[in-house]
């Protein structure tokens, strides 16, 4: 039982954060008011983003440099448990980093299409690049936790083993 619930609920999970992600950035209100490629482009990247800090608008700049690192962190953590499943099924592990930069560059890249495609948005290289990043992000703290935990545990064990002995008498140290 356990087993076919960690086997469908990893990519379920991912799957919803891709839809929420979708209507939140293409599929939002009035995407469908403009015509077909009526969207804009921003080829240079972080012009914006210098405008609204030189202008003093630190909250919206805030929201869309830190939103857009923090959206795809979960692209990150996927590629990362997705491998941590794999190895222990036995597959070799692959370059996972470079995975995660390359899954949160694509799915960046087709949502800035869908947005030019659709009116629906600016299609900026910025976002494909804080995209990025936060995909690497998040797969580096999935490993930081992982690693975290792993302590911890490892911690708790031998607190427990070393105290354990101790009551029964036996001494693992020179105290």
């Amino acid at each position: 039982m356990r087993r076919k619930l960690e086997r469908w609920l990893l990519p379920s999970l991912f799957a919803l954060w891709l839809i929420v992600l979708l209507r939140i950035t293409v599929f939002r209100d009035g995407c469908f008011r403009h015509g077909l490629f009526s969207g804009r482009v921003e080829w240079i990247p972080f012009v914006y983003l210098a405008k609204l800090i030189e202008v003093g608008y630190w909250r919206y700049f805030t929201y869309l440099f830190v939103g857009n690192l923090i959206w795809f962190v979960p692209a990150g953590i996927y590629v990362r448990l997705h491998d941590v499943r794999r190895a222990a099924e036995g597959a070799p592990r692959r370059h996972g980093l470079c995975r995660a930069a390359a899954l949160g560059f694509c799915l960046s890249l087709g949502i800035e299409l869908a947005q030019f495609v659709l009116g629906s948005g600016v299609t900026e290289v910025e976002d494909l690049i804080l995209n990025s990043i936060g995909a690497v992000l998040g797969w580096l703290a999935a490993g930081f936790g992982r690693k975290a935990r792993r302590s911890a545990a490892g911690n708790r064990r031998f607190r427990q083993s070393a105290f354990g002995n101790r009551r029964r008498g036996i001494v693992t140290s020179d105290r």
